[in-house]
């Protein structure tokens, strides 16, 4: 395989070398597994479960080719049909070479679609597509897991940003799931998602078709020594020096979140100059958040009164541990206890904000630099 030209990847995954870490985390979810236990993981947005779910993946075939692992990102989905059709789609011919047989065989179990062959029109190879009928929603789903479990390969699915169905207008599409996931002994699943708090109550509350069936894992940032070994191993074999006191002034700044970290560290490997120094990494940064202005500044204008002056407060203390408090409120002018909780649950709603236990902080920390020059 070619070697990576920048291997401070922020897309994609490709294998262990470009994987910082995550050794404990990865071994714990392949045990959860291959032990039986269905797994939910929770992070952030860009924390890196994605990353996380494709190196166990790698280890797992690495270990066993005949298994067969899918990751379905549901994020784009608006109903259960939509889910169907993708699932469906991420599954068929992948637990058989590519035949017409291999095909009519899928096909046998997906009664309530329609198998259409076809040739690709630049190299002539075949194509086969489905359509689907969203009101054969539910049968549909039906005869993919029926699919999956007379294959007789051990299968392993990630389903990322599970939250996502909480907003199909189908009722019970939770207890559907369920009723097909817990007969299915050879199937496994991962439950990933980046809203937690939604997260919690599919899979926390007693009223919920999930209660208590997953085993929890939430994924945090990386020790600062072991993101340091890893980012220094990598620019040393491409001639480049990154001290200890900037690498340490970079993860401070991103908080230790992974894809900003990632990203930083791509741009400044990819720089001509052999020595990283402060004024380079304030150059970066400074023209990324430059670049971003305009996205900002619209999400920002969309935002009520009360909901700016909120995220414009948390971005300038950088984390809050107590929102309600009066010295936080009065020191921002804010409008009161009710009002920020208004605005506070808006803000996580739209993913500007994201609470860890009792503390809040901007998700973007690009957008964070960019609140915090804004004058109160």
């Amino acid at each position: 395989m070619k070697e990576i030209e920048n291997p401070f990847l922020v897309y994609g995954y490709v294998n262990p070398d470009y994987f910082c870490d995550r050794k404990e985390e990865t071994e714990k979810l392949i045990s959860a597994l291959r032990n039986g236990r269905i797994v939910t993981l929770m992070s952030p947005r860009r924390m890196g479960k994605t990353g996380l779910i494709k190196n166990a993946f790698y280890h797992i075939q690495q270990e066993n080719p005949e298994t067969a692992c899918f990751y379905i990102d549901i994020f784009s989905t608006n109903c259960l049909s939509d889910f169907v059709q993708l699932l469906a789609q991420s599954i068929m011919g992948q637990l058989d070479s590519f035949s017409q047989k291999a095909f009519s065989t899928f096909a046998t179990f997906l009664k309530s679609c329609r198998l259409v062959f076809s040739s690709d029109p630049l190299d002539g190879s075949p194509k086969a597509s489905i359509e689907f009928q969203p009101t054969q929603a539910q049968n549909t789903l039906k005869e993919v897991f029926d699919y999956l479990q007379q294959s007789g390969k051990e299968c392993f699915i990630a389903i990322d940003e599970f939250q996502q169905i909480t907003e199909y207008p189908e009722k019970g599409t939770e207890a559907l799931l369920r009723s097909y996931i817990q007969f299915l002994p050879h199937v496994h699943f991962i439950f990933s998602g980046s809203k937690q708090h939604l997260m919690n109550e599919i899979f926390s509350s007693a009223r919920r078709p999930f209660y208590r069936i997953t085993e929890k894992m939430n994924l945090g940032v990386l020790p600062q020594d072991t993101y340091y070994d890893f980012a220094q191993q990598w620019m040393q074999k491409g001639g480049k020096t990154l001290s200890k006191a900037l690498f340490v002034d970079i993860y401070e700044r991103m908080e230790g979140h992974t894809w900003y970290m990632q990203y930083i560290l791509n741009r400044l490997y990819g720089q001509q100059v052999a020595t990283i120094t402060p004024v380079i990494l304030n150059q970066y940064i400074a023209e990324i958040v430059h670049s971003e202005t305009d996205s900002y500044q619209q999400i920002y204008s969309m935002l009520t009164g009360n909901q700016r002056r909120l995220l414009r407060a948390i971005a300038h203390e950088k984390k809050v541990d107590s929102i309600n408090a009066s010295a936080f409120i009065n020191r921002y002018q804010l409008t009161g206890t009710s009002s920020v909780n208004t605005a506070l649950k808006a803000l996580i709603n739209k993913e500007l904000v994201f609470q860890s236990g009792s503390t809040y902080q901007v998700y973007d920390r690009f957008m964070a630099f960019w609140l915090q020059s804004l004058a109160f």
